[in-house]
């Protein structure tokens, strides 16, 4: 949206319920998505995930290594985060 929040729709396993994380879908830069999950860039390089854990859902795996995210790509079941310093980082 304008004011860079985000509204999700539709079947929840699937992404389409984010409230678990609607306080952090502030400043939203970009969204990529799998086939059953979300991965929205914030403004200040962090990754906010929802949706589907076993496609890419979750990424607490990797939270700590999701800083300065430039591009976010995806797959049908998983997702790539290139960082400033040209590292990729996959969930």
């Amino acid at each position: 949206l304008e004011d860079g929040s985000v509204v999700a729709w539709g079947r929840p396993g699937s992404g389409g319920d984010s409230s678990a994380v609607h306080d952090q879908l502030k400043s939203v830069r970009q969204i990529q998505a799998t086939w059953f999950a979300f991965a929205a860039i914030l403004e200040d390089g962090s990754v906010v995930t929802w949706g589907n854990p076993g496609c890419g859902g979750d990424s607490s795996a990797v939270q700590d290594q999701l800083k300065s995210v430039q591009q976010v790509q995806a797959t049908c079941g998983a997702f790539a985060a290139i960082l400033a310093d040209g590292s990729v980082v996959t969930w």
